[in-house]
């Protein structure tokens, strides 16, 4: 049995069928499906112990606790951090919320960013600065020129986008972070939801000040975000919530915060999400060899290829399979409604795939003009069922396309 159907078997989800029909996953740019042993990891957690950690004496909190740092500390060498450098929080959103809002920046600072990036990247900075957003070409590559024209500027904060959930561009961060450091002295915050899952990213090699994810886009649960932040400068970083955990000593005068990480986790955390984020990681590092890197491109090829074959689509990206990961977003035949597509897709066909801005409508409203439909490979996916998407899609669209010119007559 070859590596991917061995791999293919590990995850429950693709057992199952809607109406019939085997269903075949192809969102996981939004998130990824959960391997078994992600799963049990979860289900031992609730069943043999379900404590909260850091709170008492006991031998079940000890022991929850134990291993709620030791799942910290496989996140963070997967980047090759310290324990104490990894926040552990809700999501993406929420570690970059944390970044833009605890750096105290004043009001009319300086951010350069990226057209590209997630809303998440975009909207907490547009909110406590001043942000310059670094325009692209028509396939979403990075505008050099104009990054280093906004440079000029000596921004206070770089907040760089790694891949594009859109293009799927994998942007060339270690030149750039170069850049920025020969040209100001910025803080470089990193979003790196959509590039980890497919490659591993070593924070001191890369020279990043700070850098968020999200453990479910990479075969973790949901509800655990992840925030790299040099140490001296997490040291200096703001709270973006108080409360119980992240405290020391708290009396009637004031309160003394706990060391970093844990002045950043607030409240009860995701024990078992947490823990089973440590399985995903595991399940990941002893797959990462040549054959899952060439299957990799064998599906970015397929996307691409699938697309540019097709007259009725339009590929938002490169026509190529350089520097991007797996995954497409398409620019359907005017006037046909991508949600209903998609619906379709899902419901007669067994393809799940997403429609909609991908939460970075500025970037699909100048690419596009409007809503777009992506699909997203990973590591369970066949060739084949990219092929399967580009035949049902080809079907939907032979019979759409007609009606809907004629609706808009």
């Amino acid at each position: 049995m070859t590596m991917r159907n061995t791999c293919r078997d590990d995850f429950p989800a693709l057992r199952r069928e809607i109406d019939g029909q085997p269903i075949s996953y192809l969102d996981n740019g939004a998130t990824t499906l959960k391997p078994r042993s992600v799963i049990q990891a979860v289900t031992d957690y609730y069943e043999t112990n379900g404590a909260n950690i850091h709170r008492g004496k006991h031998r079940l909190s000890e022991e929850a606790s134990d291993a709620y740092e030791a799942s910290r500390t496989v996140i963070a060498r997967h980047i090759s951090a310290a324990a104490n450098e990894v926040v552990l929080l809700r999501n993406t959103s929420e570690a970059l919320n944390l970044v833009a809002g605890g750096l105290g920046l004043d009001p009319d600072a300086s951010i350069v960013g990226c057209l590209d990036a997630h809303h998440s990247q975009m909207l907490p900075w547009r909110r406590v600065g001043r942000l310059d957003l670094t325009r692209v070409d028509s396939h979403g590559r990075l505008d050099r020129d104009h990054f280093r024209e906004l440079l000029r500027g000596r921004p206070k904060v770089v907040a760089l986008t790694h891949c594009s959930n859109v293009t799927g561009v994998i942007h060339p961060v270690a030149d750039l972070i170069a850049e920025v450091r020969a040209a100001c002295d910025a803080t470089i915050v990193l979003d790196a939801a959509q590039s980890l899952p497919h490659q591993r990213i070593n924070v001191r090699e890369l020279d990043v000040d700070f850098m968020a994810f999200s453990m479910h886009k990479m075969l973790g649960p949901t509800g655990v975000g992840c925030l790299f932040g040099r140490s001296e400068l997490l040291a200096e970083l703001r709270p973006l919530s108080v409360g119980g955990g992240m405290v020391d000593w708290v009396d009637l005068d004031g309160s003394v915060d706990r060391r970093i990480p844990f002045k950043f986790e607030t409240g009860t955390p995701a024990i078992a999400s947490i823990i089973g984020s440590a399985a995903a990681i595991r399940y990941l590092e002893a797959l990462d060899g040549p054959q899952t890197h060439q299957h990799a491109q064998d599906l970015c090829a397929a996307l691409v290829d699938g697309a540019l074959a097709r007259p009725r689509v339009n590929l938002i990206g490169p026509p190529d399979q350089t520097d991007r990961i797996a995954l497409a977003t398409l620019r359907l035949e005017s006037a046909v409604p991508a949600g209903e597509v998609a619906r379709l897709l899902s419901d007669s066909y067994g393809y799940m795939v997403r429609s909609g801005h991908m939460c970075a409508q500025p970037l699909v409203t100048e690419l596009a003009g409007g809503e777009t439909l992506r699909v997203s490979a990973y590591l369970y996916n066949e060739v084949s069922e990219i092929e399967g998407f580009y035949q049902a899609l080809d079907e939907l669209l032979s019979w759409m396309a007609p009606v809907a010119v004629a609706a808009r007559r």
